[in-house]
This record gives C-alpha cells, structure tokens and sequence, in this order.
C-alpha cells in the first residue's frame, strides 16, 4: 500500500475541487469553492505560497495547465458560467489575458490541446453546450460553441495528437488528429473529431455503458507508439470502464473488476499513458494496469493518512 508523501496547506476557505502540478512538476495550482485559485512552486520539497488568482463569483471547479511552450498559461472554469485563462507574466505575478462567458450555466470542465495542435482551449458546461476556444497570435482568441449532451456535460479531455502507431509507422501518415472525449448527464461519452478550429465538429461517435451520470473521461497519451487509442471514464453509478479502439473504429469496453464504493469522481492516466489513477467517494485513490490483453488489475492503493 502507498503511504502519503506530503500534505499542503492550501488555506483555502471551502473545499478543494482540483489540484494540478505543472509540465515539470515544480507549481502546483488548487481550485475551490471559495472561488479561489492559488499557486504554489516546489522549494527544497516544501510547496511555497506564490499568489491567489481571484475573479471568479464562484466555487471553482477545475483548473488546466498550458503547456510550457506557451508560457506559464493556467485554464479556471466556474459555477458562475465563466472560463479565464491567466499568465504568469513576471516572475510570480499573474494576470487574466482572456476571459469567456460564452456559457449560460457552470462550466464544469477545461482541458488544454497537445501543444502540437496549439494554444486551443476545449470547455464543458452544464447547459449542454462544448466551446472551443483557440489562441489567434496578437492575443486573438476566436471560440466556437455547439451542442454536447443533453441535460449538461460533465468532463472533457483532450486525445493525443497523432494516430495510434504512426510513430512506428514509416508508411503512416503523421498529419495531426484533432480530438477529444467528453462525459455528460445522459450517460454516455462523446468523441468528437475537429477539422477546423473555426467550425463545429460533425456527428461525434457515441458510447454508451454507464447506467448513470458521466463523472469524468481521461484520453490515455499514447506517445504515437500503441496500436490503439484508450480512453477511461468512471461515473455516478460506480463503474469504471476502459474503452479501447485497435483502429477498426469499433470501441470495446471493459470495465474495471473493483469494489467502488458510491460514485467514481475522477480518471487520471500516467503520462506514459499506461497506468490509471482512479478516485471515488471511498476516500481512496487506486492505481490499475494493464497486465495482458485488456485484463486491468490493481497494483496500489492511497489512503488518506490518519492523524
């Protein structure tokens, strides 16, 4: 069993929805109901304080890295319908460069594009809708918006930018894929393929498993090596499932042989793509792999460390 390593003391004043270290590992952003986003960076193995981001007029539910190609950019979506993205634009000082409000109700999830595709934004909300917002160059940013899933959508994730095996694939061709999967209230999952930035995708491929709502949906990176695309998405009903795609076009499921008690919040790959982290209302977090054909097996559990 994995022990807990070290504990933070964010100070925030409700509840934290999300935590997310940077590409290299040295910032950590945390996000909470108190409408708060703060940053801290790693100094000799203790997290130091650097600044609140503050803006927004509610509990805020997600927060998303940029890659560091593009600078220190941070991604914060809402309750109050809004998404900011902020700059790191001196040495520990922040500011919003853009703000959407393109929204009518949460929006409840923001997941950044590999930079291979660019600075491109892809956003769920509540009121169904999926935005899309893209960086232009002269600080220009152009965002389209279309329907998702009815009743609201609840995550999105963005997929790898290459096809399954193509780097392994002198004869492939190496043209980038823009995807990505979303979750939402109707139970299923979404993955919609986009062809211009400036234009809604078509009819996404729909797959359908869980018996309650989408709580969260992870793209597994595949580095353009495995011959197959694989996505993880977990829900109010308690289930886990790994969708996997060998390039038929056809998605097989399998659902993970755990004991979930009550709902799976979220779905975490590794950034190798080959072990998922997964967490639920049991105040567990779980970590599976992979050992043969699409046979998942747990190989650690995190508990909370009691005082």
């Amino acid at each position: 069993m994995t022990t807990q390593v070290e504990s933070v003391d964010t100070k925030h004043e409700d509840m934290i929805h999300d935590a997310q270290l940077d590409y290299y590992g040295k910032k950590l952003a945390t996000c909470s109901s108190d409408g708060k986003i703060k940053i801290f960076e790693e100094v000799s193995g203790v997290h130091k304080h650097l600044q609140d981001l503050t803006g927004h007029a509610g509990p805020v539910w997600q927060i998303a890295w940029a890659h560091p190609r593009f600078g220190n950019i941070l991604a914060s979506c809402s309750y109050d319908r809004k998404v900011f993205i902020w700059k790191e634009m001196q040495p520990n000082r922040w500011a919003k460069i853009y703000e959407y409000a393109g929204h009518s109700l949460s929006v409840n999830s923001v997941s950044w594009a590999p930079h291979e595709v660019g600075l491109c934004l892809v956003c769920g909300s509540s009121d169904g809708h999926i935005s899309v917002i893209t960086h232009r160059g002269d600080d220009k940013w152009t965002e389209i918006k279309f329907q998702g899933h009815n009743l609201g959508v609840t995550a999105v994730s963005w997929g790898p930018p290459y096809p399954p095996a193509s780097l392994a694939d002198t004869n492939a061709s190496n043209s980038l894929v823009k995807q990505f999967v979303s979750g939402g209230c109707d139970n299923t999952v979404k993955i919609w393929v986009i062809t211009d930035t400036d234009k809604e995708p078509g009819p996404p491929t729909v797959l359908s498993g869980h018996s309650d709502w989408v709580r969260d949906v992870a793209w597994a990176p595949n580095l353009g090596l495995p011959n197959r695309d694989t996505i993880a998405s977990c829900s109010q009903d308690g289930s886990v499932i790994i969708w996997t795609n060998e390039g038929s076009g056809n998605w097989a499921q399998d659902k993970l042989d755990g004991k979930f008690s009550g709902v799976v919040w979220r779905v975490s790959w590794s950034v190798t793509g080959n072990i998922l982290a997964v967490s639920g209302a049991d105040n567990k977090v779980t970590l599976w792999k992979e050992y043969s054909d699409r046979e998942w097996k747990c190989i650690n559990t995190l508990e909370e460390k009691q005082s």
